[in-house]
This record gives structure tokens, C-alpha cells and sequence, in this order.
């Protein structure tokens, strides 16, 4: 196993540093996680999971869940439907194409109906425009990578990028691409509420419409174990969907405004986003990501069909005025908290 993770990861449960045993890493405490194909399987197995392939992830790595249609593939733990499965072992199987076949489907969870006519016929990598400084190493965490498009984002701007994801096969597959591409970056399975990693790892965390599906006391745990693996002065920027933006307020009224449940999405006032951030990190920032809707890349809107450019086009004059009209991220349906870390660190012996 690559030196990294030994340096960096701990047990998730205790903050104890792990030991390789075998296909193992293990604390002193005893607590045990298993090693597949070098990614570490980092899930807490005796507690309540918020997505069920976190659930596939932990019984394909201890061998109990293997779907032996395309094993290399991971599969089991992709959580798309058994259709998009069957169209994956196609495309392995029958396309000559240099584009990971999981990735292929993959891609439209990254940004909704921007990518749903590219599934399964993807020519290039989607990578997107991420909103931080250009670096020379710094090290750069992305909580829920999915395939691994930030990391590369933040690679390509010279971040030491680390991926972490429930989704075994969706790690499974990042790692593909980052070898594909010549990039080095780590990933981990991991639970953004239990992060395995030590006290002050990271220079930059960040995720992308990730914990926007999470109840709101585990977007605290989150938050809380950010804190503790961010160094001082690091910087956190996370996205979240607002409360008043159009189209999320379709989205609300479409569910009757009722709370939403399990995988469903959540929304945030600006206000509050503003309070909690600040509880945890200190002085927050927030900005308008995107209007009408979210992942509308700029670096991506060649592939973009005509009536998705169009609102791109809106998305941007209204991001741009946001900056003169400070209200207006009010309606934005995406914003951007960045917080610069100021909080005094909490002390933990364990590590």
C-alpha cells in the first residue's frame, strides 16, 4: 500500500493511526478496515449509513456482494439503475472508446440534464472550473468525488488532490481515470461524517452537491470532522442549493413542501448557511454559484445542448450581477460558503 495512506489515515471511529495487516488496516483499539485493490475501505460498518451504497461497498469488500456480471467494474456499489448496469458491461465489452465505461454512465449525476444525452457516448472527460487559486501542492480534500472530476479539476491547478466517496465503484472508477490521465491522485471510500483522516491533513476541503442529500444534524457531523482535519487558515468551500432559488423552489413545491426524505435533496437559506458555517469555521463567505440550476459548467458548455446553453448564458449575467447586487444571491438556486479556518483547533491526543 502506497506509504500516503499509512502517513494520513486513521481509524474513523477513534482517530487512532492504523497499522497494514494483510489486506487490513488496523488500529490499536482493534477496529478493522478492509483493503481492496489498494483503496481503503474506510465505512464504519455498525452504524446507520446515508446512502445504501455505502452498504454495497462494505459487503464487497468483505466478499459477501459481488455482481459477477463485470467484477472489475464494482458495480454493486454504483447506485445507478440495473439498466444503466447493463449498458456499462456493454460499453466494456463492445466500445473501443478510451472513455471509462462506469464514468460514461456516471455523468449524469454530475450535472443533471447538462450531461443526460452524453450517457454512454462521452468522447472527452467533463472536467470543471474549480473556484480556488492556482497552487503548488497544497493539499486539497473533495468530499463525495463521485468519479473523481474535482480532483483532477484541482490537479490540473497543481492541488495535492485526495478523493473521498461512499461508492466503491465510483472510487473504483476515478482511479481508473486518474491513472489514465498520469495524475497521482489518492482516493478513499469513506463517510464525509467520519472522515479517516488525521488532525490537521488538509489545506483545502471542498465538495459539490453532496451534502445537500443529507438531514441536517449529519451536515453538522460533517462540518464538525472538516474542522478538525482542516489546518489553521485552510479553506473549506462547499456547495449547497438554496431555499429561494427558482428552480428549487419547483423542486419544493413539485414534493408539496413537505420535508424530504431519505436520498432527497435539502435546501438552505442563505442565513443559516451563513451561521452554521461561521459556527465551525469562522467568518464565511457566501456566493452565487449558479441560477436555474446546478453543475452548469463553464468549461463545459460545449457540451451542453442549445436550450441548457441558453440558460447558462442567463445563469452567468445573473452570477456577475450578484457581485454588484449582494441580494441577489438570495435567489441564486447554488451558492459557494468559503470559509477561511479560524477557529481555535481542538486538541486531540489520539493522533
Amino acid at each position: 500500500m502506497d506509504k500516503w495512506f499509512l502517513n494520513n489515515l486513521v481509524c474513523p471511529r477513534d482517530h487512532l493511526k492504523l497499522s497494514e495487516v494483510g489486506n487490513l488496516l488496523v488500529c490499536k483499539n482493534g477496529h478493522t478496515y478492509h483493503v481492496v485493490d489498494e483503496i481503503p475501505i474506510m465505512l464504519l460498518d455498525d452504524l446507520p449509513q446515508t446512502m445504501h451504497v455505502a452498504e454495497a461497498s462494505i459487503k464487497r469488500a468483505k466478499g459477501i456482494l459481488i455482481d459477477e456480471r463485470a467484477p472489475q467494474l464494482y458495480l454493486e456499489s454504483l447506485g445507478i439503475s440495473e439498466e444503466g448496469k447493463n449498458g456499462i458491461v456493454h460499453l466494456s465489452t463492445h466500445n473501443k472508446s478510451t472513455i471509462d465505461p462506469v464514468v460514461s454512465f456516471l455523468v449524469a449525476a454530475a450535472g443533471g440534464r447538462t450531461y443526460e444525452h452524453l450517457v454512454g457516448k462521452l468522447d472527452s472527460y467533463p472536467i470543471p472550473s474549480l473556484e480556488l487559486p492556482n497552487s503548488n501542492g497544497c493539499t486539497f480534500l473533495d468530499i463525495g468525488c463521485n468519479w473523481g472530476r474535482w480532483c483532477i479539476a484541482a490537479e490540473y491547478r497543481g492541488y495535492a488532490a485526495v478523493g473521498a466517496d461512499p461508492s466503491l465503484g465510483a472510487i473504483m472508477a476515478a482511479k481508473r481515470v486518474s491513472q489514465q490521465l498520469g495524475l497521482s491522485i489518492k482516493y478513499v471510500v469513506a463517510d464525509g461524517r467520519y472522515l479517516p483522516f488525521r488532525n490537521d491533513a488538509f489545506d483545502n476541503v471542498f465538495s459539490y452537491s453532496v451534502l445537500q442529500h443529507l438531514e441536517r444534524d449529519n451536515v453538522k457531523l460533517v462540518l464538525s470532522d472538516i474542522s478538525r482535519i482542516l489546518k489553521p487558515h485552510g479553506i473549506s468551500l462547499i456547495q449547497l442549493p438554496t431555499v429561494f432559488g427558482l428552480l428549487c423552489l419547483y423542486h419544493q413545491a413539485k414534493r408539496l413542501f413537505r420535508k424530504a426524505r431519505n436520498f432527497e435533496v435539502r435546501y438552505w437559506s442563505v442565513p443559516s448557511l451563513r451561521r452554521l458555517f461561521s459556527t465551525y469555521f469562522g467568518k464565511s463567505e457566501i456566493t452565487a454559484e449558479g441560477y436555474f440550476g446546478i453543475g452548469l459548467q463553464p468549461s463545459n458548455f460545449k457540451l451542453m445542448p442549445f436550450k441548457i446553453k441558453l440558460v447558462f448564458v442567463c445563469s452567468e449575467i445573473l452570477k456577475r450581477a450578484s457581485r454588484l447586487i449582494k441580494p441577489l444571491v438570495y435567489i441564486a438556486d447554488s451558492v459557494y460558503i468559503k470559509s477561511l479556518y479560524s477557529k481555535p483547533k481542538r486538541l486531540n491526543k489520539s493522533t
